[in-house]
C-alpha cells in the first residue's frame, strides 16, 4: 500500500536540497537516508533520499542525483510516496493510518448510527473524519479525543459524543459535496491529539 509521506517545497541553497513539508508521523522511518520514495507525478521519481537535516525548524532533503538548484526546483511539489505493508501499525497506540479508519462507522455512544468515514482531511491544528450520512449529505467531525471517544477497528467503529449543533440535522456543519479531489495515495497517520499527521 501506498502512504503520501511528504511535498516537496522549494529549493534551498544551490546545492539541490529542497524544503519538505511533512505529512507522516514517522519521518525518520519514512524519510531517511536511503529511503526510496514513490513520486507523484510518477515521471518525478523514484527518488532516493542521500541526506536529511533539519535548518530552522524545517526539514531539507537531497536526493540521490539532484546536485543543483534548478534540478531541486522542479521537484518543487512533488508529492513523495512510500510503500508500507497494511498489517503495519503506528507505534503509537493513539494513532492510525488513514487506511485504518476509512470506511468505520461513526456512531454515538448509544449507538445511533451518524454515517460512514469517506474521508480524512489533514489540517494544521487537527484532523476531521468527513462521514457520509445515511442520506448522502457529509458531516465533518474533528478527530480530537473531546469528540471521537472510540476507535475500534475490531468492531469497524468510530464512537463520537459530539457537542450540540455538530451533527444535528437542523445544525449540522456539512462539507461541500467532493469531486474526486486527491491523488489516490492516501495519506500517513492521523491521531486525535490535534498533531499534524
Amino acid at each position: 500500500m501506498q502512504l503520501v509521506v511528504a511535498r516537496i517545497g522549494r529549493a534551498h541553497g544551490i546545492k539541490g536540497e529542497v524544503t519538505v513539508e511533512v505529512r507522516t508521523d514517522e519521518p525518520e522511518l519514512r524519510l531517511g537516508p536511503g529511503a526510496v520514495l514513490a513520486t507523484e507525478p510518477a515521471g518525478a521519481g523514484p527518488l532516493t533520499i542521500e541526506t536529511g537535516r533539519v535548518h530552522s525548524g524545517r526539514l531539507l532533503l537531497r536526493f540521490e542525483g539532484v546536485r543543483d538548484r534548478t534540478a531541486a526546483e522542479a521537484l518543487r511539489n512533488t508529492l513523495l510516496i512510500a510503500d508500507v505493508d497494511p498489517a503495519e501499525l503506528p507505534e503509537d497506540p493513539e494513532e492510525f493510518y488513514d487506511h485504518q479508519l476509512m470506511d468505520l462507522d461513526v456512531v454515538l455512544a448509544d449507538g445511533t448510527e451518524i454515517g460512514r468515514i469517506t474521508e480524512i482531511t489533514h489540517l494544521p491544528s487537527q484532523d476531521l473524519f468527513i462521514v457520509e450520512r445515511p442520506d448522502g449529505s457529509e458531516v465533518m467531525i474533528p478527530f480530537v479525543e473531546e469528540i471521537v471517544t472510540e476507535i475500534d477497528l475490531a468492531e469497524q467503529r468510530a464512537v463520537i459524543t459530539p457537542p450540540p449543533g455538530l451533527i444535528d440535522a437542523d445544525q449540522a456543519v456539512i462539507a461541500s459535496a467532493r469531486d474526486g479531489e486527491g491523488d489516490g495515495a492516501g495519506g500517513d497517520a492521523a491521531s486525535a491529539d490535534g498533531k499534524d499527521a
